[in-house]
């Protein structure tokens, strides 16, 4: 054991040991000098800890210490009671302090009682109960606000765990101060009674046993139990007073001489201003001259003091900054951290604000949470964290997205409006501001929260701004989604992996592939909206096709076989028949003939206007889809599906093409018409 175990040991035993053993009047003059360094111990650690929580054990230091002095004043009252000589220290806090006066002795007693008990124990028990409520209120706007910034990147998981465990440690430490405050009341009042139950027995024992009369009795005792009363009281004092410097510092990070003095003598006003005061009443009452007119100097003097160190306080700060500036600016890291790229980021108009902040009651951070978990359970992939700033050169209601620093999509909304939009069967129009969905370019009107109800119960479908905003966001992220998954995005997926699949892991990487190469292959399927969130399989699909191929975008087809229930799941329905559009095997030999290999991978080399005609032919079949309200999908055979798509997606956004080998066995398709040219 280390030996501060061993002494804290010690002090307890000795409390316990007090309360049967008798002790000498000498050893008692050492304990009770002990006990009042320690007391004066805690209170100068009390005023001058930083914050509350260097402190965390003071609940314990308080019960400790509690036990401790009134073991001591078990041990003063056997002496007082059976020998008459508590010892030294009793006799001097009785004669000394008391004025070796009865009276004063007692008055001097009781004024410390009152100021313990009204004063000072019933201030910190109220201001423990009050800060420990409004700590653990505070816990979950704290929690949610650590979050917050965690998600925005404006701190990192490990400063984040720290003020997690500071908030917890300050709750934890303010429920605890409230119920030892109880301690010190229960303190106070035991000393009351055993000094009552010191006098009364003190008289008794006196006339009966030592063979005073009352007078002589009342007077002895009387002044050994105001000392033992003394001796006790003033520790228990120092520690109350230490109990309430600790509850009132509250969460202030500052020394208390700083925060006390620098708050009260710091304004040139207002020392100008009392000193002024003073010397009025020294002049103009019979109040003494020499003692009211010299503060009264004294106060403007340190007013014009404080006016001087402020002018020059604010040119030391104003030079100060111009310095650090020059020198950020001078700085050859400085130009580095410019061209750091954020990879998403909302920017938005000052009317847009209260949507992000917590503060004011929005929630949009919290959609941004939810936004990264949606896209990570949907497509298997981590989105980077989300930059949200504040723009002043933005209109008040318009936002702006960003991917890796420059912008791709754009809105605007209304403030404490909502955003309602026809599904096609509601008739009956309602009256709003016309304007476009951002995600999708859908016509919509602005209504207000007067016209919500009747607008729902009319069949429009009504959104908030703040859903506005992340529906956008959503969709853009993952339009995008394959540019941002970056190598050390990949390398992260493939150390999860890694921990519960190592033989894979290790046979693929570096062995057979890279991780660029692996990267070719995720970004494919993201591309394609396809998700990667089976990694074992798409890992060892391109294992067990790396020997004969390194080209992404087969071994992207090979992995996409794999994944056909993944695929089939996301766009067909296994207890309906889906019109799809197929390609004629003409085209398909046609587009077969054209791709020639090179060791960069494979190309195309069908002639402009036969591509033109191609996909003339697929916009008319695809028509026949979106004018039935269904999907378009093109159904390919597996070796042509890639080119095809290839040719397409330059033309149409969002086409679909699927081989047959992509598609469960349990699926019924129809083929509403072929892509013929």
């Amino acid at each position: 054991m280390r030996m501060k175990d061993v002494g804290m040991g010690v002090y307890i035993l000795a409390a316990v040991i007090f309360f049967i053993v008798p002790i000498p009047a000498g050893l008692l003059d050492v304990l009770i000098a002990l006990n009042l360094s320690v007391a004066l111990v805690i209170l100068f650690n009390s005023l001058y800890c930083k914050e509350v929580l260097d402190m965390q054990a003071f609940p314990t230091m308080l019960l400790f210490t509690t036990i401790f002095r009134i073991s001591l004043n078990v041990s003063s009252t056997r002496l007082i009671l059976t020998t008459g000589d508590p010892g030294q220290v009793v006799q001097v806090f009785g004669s000394f302090v008391g004025g070796n006066d009865l009276i004063i002795g007692a008055i001097i007693f009781i004024v410390l009682l009152i100021i313990q008990f009204i004063v000072i124990n019933k201030g910190s028990e109220r201001v423990s109960e009050v800060t420990a409520r409004f700590t653990l209120d505070a816990m979950p706007g704290k929690q949610m606000a650590i979050d917050a910034d965690l998600n925005t990147g404006a701190i990192t998981d490990k400063e984040a765990q720290v003020r997690r465990s500071k908030i917890q440690q300050e709750s934890a430490f303010f429920g605890s101060m409230d119920g030892a405050t109880k301690y010190v009341k229960g303190d106070a009042t035991a000393g009351l009674i055993i000094t009552v139950i010191n006098l009364v027995g003190g008289i008794v024992m006196g006339m009966m046993r030592q063979g005073m009369d009352i007078n002589e009795a009342l007077s002895v005792y009387s002044i050994l139990t105001i000392g033992d009363g003394l001796v006790s009281q003033i520790p228990s004092l120092l520690i109350s007073l230490s109990t309430g410097i600790l509850v009132t510092k509250g969460a202030k990070e500052e020394g208390i001489g700083d925060a006390v003095l620098g708050q009260l003598f710091t304004s040139f006003q207002v020392l100008t201003m009392v000193g002024i005061a003073m010397i009025f009443l020294g002049v103009a009452t019979p109040l003494p001259v020499y003692i009211f007119i010299p503060f009264g100097v004294l106060f403007i003097a340190m007013g014009a003091r404080s006016r001087r160190e402020s002018a020059v306080s604010a040119i030391e700060e104003e030079t100060e900054a111009a310095e650090e500036e020059a020198k950020e600016i001078r700085k050859p890291e400085n130009v580095t951290s410019l061209l750091a790229v954020d990879p998403i980021e909302l920017e938005f108009g000052y009317g847009i604000i209260p949507l992000a902040d917590v503060n004011q009651g929005g929630d949009l951070l919290d959609r941004v949470v939810m936004i990264r978990r949606q896209i990570a359970l949907e497509l298997g992939t981590v989105v980077p964290i989300i930059r949200l700033r504040d723009n002043i050169q933005l209109n008040p209601n318009q936002y702006i997205i960003k991917i890796k620093g420059i912008q791709v999509s754009e809105g605007e909304i209304l403030f404490d409006h909502y955003m309602a939009m026809n599904p096609g069967y509601v008739e009956e129009e309602i009256t709003g501001i016309p304007t476009f969905e951002p995600s999708f370019h859908l016509p919509a009107i602005w209504i207000t929260e007067s016209q919500r109800e009747r607008a729902e119960s009319l069949g429009y479908t009504v959104v908030d701004a703040p859903s506005i905003i992340a529906t956008h966001l959503t969709e853009v992220i993952r339009s995008h989604i394959a540019e941002l998954l970056t190598r050390q995005d990949v390398q992260n997926l493939i150390n999860n992996v890694k921990e519960s699949n190592s033989a894979i892991v290790e046979e693929l990487v570096p062995k057979l592939v890279g991780v660029g190469e692996i990267q070719k292959v995720l970004q494919n399927l993201l591309e394609e909206g396809i998700s990667i969130r089976d990694l074992v399989s798409i890992f060892e699909t391109i294992a067990d096709h790396a020997t004969t191929t390194r080209d992404t975008d087969i071994l992207t087809e090979y992995v996409r076989q794999t994944l056909k229930r993944t695929i089939s799941a996301k766009f067909f329905q296994p207890n309906e028949t889906t019109s799809v559009v197929t390609l004629d095997p003409t085209i398909e030999q046609e587009i077969m003939n054209s791709v020639k290999q090179t060791e960069q991978g494979s190309y195309l080399t069908l002639a402009p206007d036969r591509v033109k005609k191609i996909m003339n032919a697929t916009e008319a079949e695809l028509t026949k889809l979106e004018n039935m309200g269904k999907t378009p999908i093109v159904i390919t055979s597996p070796i042509v599906r890639m080119y095809y798509r290839k040719l397409a997606q330059d033309y149409f956004k969002d086409i679909i093409v699927i081989s047959y080998n992509e598609v469960e066995s349990n699926i019924e398709l129809q083929s509403v018409g072929m892509v013929t040219a």
